[in-house]
């Protein structure tokens, strides 16, 4: 069996080949627009993804972007878990964590319920919940990794992207304003935007836009929010288990990549990874997400997303403002 499938890894490669390529050069010009522009790299693939999306259709293309949508998807996240460690989450007390777990737990647990008050399954919430409260278009990616295939799947998890990457520009521009307006002391407007702000790269262009004690601190309470999408993964996959799916199986209740990315947050917390490894896997694991959203943008015509209407947006604003709400209100009581 093992030298059958050494024999097909040739082929193999050279099918999948012409559309990882395809992704690949996406990923790049996107990366170069985003550096050039200051727009998060993720929309800019997946705009470019759309207006490729011919290469999807049969062709030699077809394969490779199929597997740049999944599979390179599951490594890059797995590889998620090289950007936090146990220390980093206790060094800045127990007020955060308490913060952080319970607008991530509140916020997903109203976004499946809003989402089959709006007439959606309960899932699109988990979806849009997750990618709100925790990090932005990787959790939405990761969640959607974990979820049941179905008709309107990717249509679902593109558009959540794209919403995600948009309002986090937003919180990026505004939310310092706010942080300012309101009078919120350097460490605080650090926990606010750290804790509301959908994005990574969004969080650190805004803390350090006010201070460097502000980036700091948002850096480190994002980095405990993208350690909440494991749990949050399990979830997902727990209820698809529950659920099953139509006539297919039901997914492992711990995906391999879920798994991964634990194992290296815990590898990572020893202190064993050197710097020049974590910036390794970091910069790895962006690429694959940039190339996987690329192809998901491949497999995706504009318009059926602009067919989704109003109220999936209407979902997702609210989401990221109760989100900000939520957290101002607990700074408020915290102090």
């Amino acid at each position: 069996m093992a030298a059958l499938e050494l024999t097909a890894l040739p082929q193999r490669t050279k099918t999948l080949f012409p559309g990882v390529l395809a992704c690949g050069v996406v990923s790049a010009a996107a990366t170069f627009l985003s550096q050039h522009y200051g727009a998060p790299v993720m929309l800019f693939a997946l705009l470019l993804g759309m207006a490729m999306n011919f290469l999807a259709e049969d062709g030699p293309c077809a394969p490779g972007i199929e597997f740049s949508a999944r599979q390179m998807l599951r490594i890059g996240v797995a590889l998620l878990g090289l950007r936090i460690t146990a220390a980093q989450v206790a060094a800045l007390g127990w007020e955060p964590v308490l913060l952080v777990v319970f607008s991530v737990a509140i916020t997903i647990a109203l976004s499946m319920v809003a989402a089959r008050a709006l007439g959606f399954q309960p899932l699109f919430g988990l979806l849009t919940g997750g990618a709100t409260a925790i990090c932005g278009a990787s959790a939405a990616l990761a969640l959607a990794a974990a979820l049941p295939s179905h008709p309107g799947k990717e249509r679902a998890t593109l558009f959540t992207v794209i919403l995600v990457s948009a309002l986090s520009t937003l919180a990026m521009i505004f939310y310092p304003m706010l942080a300012h307006g309101i009078g919120l002391s350097p460490r605080a407007a650090g926990v606010f935007l750290g804790g509301t702000i959908h994005d990574v790269a969004q969080v650190v262009g805004a803390g350090y836009s006010m201070s460097h004690e502000t980036g700091d601190v948002a850096t480190m309470v994002k980095l405990m929010r993208v350690a909440m999408l494991l749990p949050v993964i399990v979830l997902a996959a727990g209820i698809t288990r529950a659920k099953g799916t139509d006539g297919g199986a039901r997914p492992p209740l711990l995906p391999w990549f879920a798994a991964a990315f634990a194992v290296l947050v815990a590898i990572n917390s020893t202190g064993w990874i050197g710097k020049s490894v974590q910036d390794l896997g970091n910069d790895v694991s962006r690429w694959f997400l940039v190339a996987a959203i690329a192809g998901i943008g491949m497999k995706t015509r504009l318009k059926e997303v602009a067919g989704v209407g109003i109220k999936p947006i209407v979902l997702m604003v609210g989401e990221t403002v109760f989100l900000a709400g939520l957290v101002l209100a607990q700074l408020h009581w915290m102090h």
